[in-house]
Order: C-alpha cells, then sequence, then structure tokens
C-alpha cells in the first residue's frame, strides 16, 4: 500500500452542524448493532488507532464508543512499556490486552510503535524494527484466522494544523494536559515520522488488517470516515466470514419515534 501522507487531499470542513450529528448519530446507532452481533456472534473486534500527535484519535475514539454497552468494550492508552514488561517480547503486553471474543478492544497506540517511535528515537536496534514487520503481521494473522476481526486507522493532519492544535491545548486550561515536552519534541522529527509511516503502510496493509488512512484537517469528516470506514470493514469481513449483519432499523430517528 503506497501512501504519501504529505498529498492527502484535503477534506471539505463539515459546515452542517445538524447535518453531521444527524449522520453521527445514524453511524453510533450502527456500530451499536454491530457490536450486539459480534457478541452474539462470538467474534472480538480489535481496533488499532495511530496517528500524528493531536490528529483527533482520541475525539474519534469517544465518538465510536459514545452509544455502546461499556460492559463490552475496552479501551487500552498505549505509553512506553514498563521496565517489568521490557522482561519480554515487546508483543506480550498486548497478547494480554486483546478482547475477549465477542467484545471489543481498542487500542490508542499500539505494537506498531516498534516500527514508529521506538525506530525514530533508537529504542529498538534496526534488525529488531526490521523484523518487526512480519512479526507484526504474523500477529494480526492468527488474530484474523481465529475468531477476531483486525481494522487500524491512522489519522493525519498537516505540521502547520498540528502547531494550531497544541497552541490551543497550551492555552486552554482543561486541554493542557493533553500537550507535553515529547509533542513538541516530535515535532522537529516529523519528516522521520511520516516516512516511518509511509514504510509501515507498505509493509503492513494487508487484506485482513487493512489500514484506514484518514486525513483528519476538519474533525467532524474525519469522526464521520473513521465510523464509516470501519463499521465498511466489519460488515465486509461478516459477510466473508457467513454472519452478514442485519440492520434492524435503517433510520435512527424513525426507531426512536417508534
Amino acid at each position: 500500500m503506497i501512501i504519501q501522507l504529505n498529498e492527502l487531499p484535503k477534506e471539505k470542513p463539515y459546515e452542517n452542524k445538524k447535518l453531521y450529528q444527524k449522520e453521527l448519530k445514524q453511524l453510533q446507532y450502527d456500530m451499536l448493532n454491530v457490536q450486539q452481533h459480534l457478541y452474539n456472534q462470538k467474534v472480538g473486534l480489535v481496533i488499532v488507532f495511530e496517528g500524528m500527535d493531536a490528529a483527533g484519535k482520541g475525539g474519534a475514539i469517544k465518538r465510536i464508543t459514545e452509544r455502546l454497552d461499556p460492559r463490552g468494550l475496552v479501551v487500552h492508552p498505549i505509553s512506553a512499556p514498563q521496565p517489568h514488561e521490557l522482561r519480554y517480547h515487546y508483543l506480550q503486553r498486548f497478547w494480554r490486552k486483546l478482547p475477549q471474543h465477542g467484545q471489543i478492544g481498542i487500542f490508542d497506540r499500539s505494537w506498531y510503535g516498534r516500527v514508529l517511535v521506538e525506530r525514530i528515537e533508537g529504542f529498538a536496534a534496526k534488525p529488531q524494527w526490521k523484523r518487526a514487520y512480519k512479526e507484526i503481521n504474523d500477529f494480526e494473522k492468527v488474530l484474523t484466522d481465529e475468531s477476531y476481526i483486525v481494522v487500524k486507522c491512522w489519522l493525519q493532519i498537516t505540521k502547520e494544523e498540528q502547531l494550531n492544535r497544541f497552541e490551543e491545548r497550551r492555552e486552554d486550561p482543561y486541554k493542557q494536559w493533553k500537550l507535553t515536552d515529547d509533542d513538541w519534541r516530535n515535532r522537529e522529527k516529523w519528516s522521520s515520522y511520516v516516512s516511518a509511516a509511509e514504510d509501515m503502510f507498505d509493509k503492513t496493509h494487508t487484506e485482513h488488517a487493512p489500514w484506514i488512512i484518514i486525513e483528519a484537517t476538519d474533525k467532524k469528516n474525519a469522526r464521520i470516515n473513521v465510523l464509516k470506514s470501519i463499521l465498511e470493514h466489519i460488515m465486509q469481513v461478516c459477510v466473508e466470514k457467513g454472519i452478514p449483519v442485519t440492520n434492524p432499523h435503517n433510520d435512527v430517528s424513525q426507531a426512536e419515534e417508534a
């Protein structure tokens, strides 16, 4: 999968707020329907989020989970491994976080840190991160060959838009916690992260665990596109497994009136 992140076409701003809210609500109920379907079929769902800092991963995750049953859902915020985790293979801590069959696990950052931050910052030697592409593909294939669906989302913004969002966070006391020294330091290696991400897409985009690339300058468009793309992949996989998803209500407003 050849992707040039700096050449992604820009999405037009989602200016109609009421239309956005209506479409978002419909997609969220579709996601709830899918959650119940996967629960009944005992199929686990793994959703991975990666992307540039401040690209909107947290906002997208919030919209995905907003109307889901929290009893069948876990969101894992992934940071640097703890000292005791370094005593194991790097994938070990992710195996332990996989959802049960019929449940959903969302990873805010993931095992792809091996070929992103660990590669760029030198935490993994070159033979280690180069070997990781095959290890990750094998890991995901093991999951999808069993009772799991795996889908991976990358959210991309421009360097200029990232700076705007950093400055907004710095000025907003309720968002300052989102901004760290590491975020500023990572900006200095923007081109390295872009290059590493493009290598990652090329080597780990597979039919069973595809990458969804979202141009996320407009947050509303990004959230809608994330939900649409995830649902589309789930529907396709369920058809292939012989367990197609049926939608009990095509229109949320009509369903609520009923």
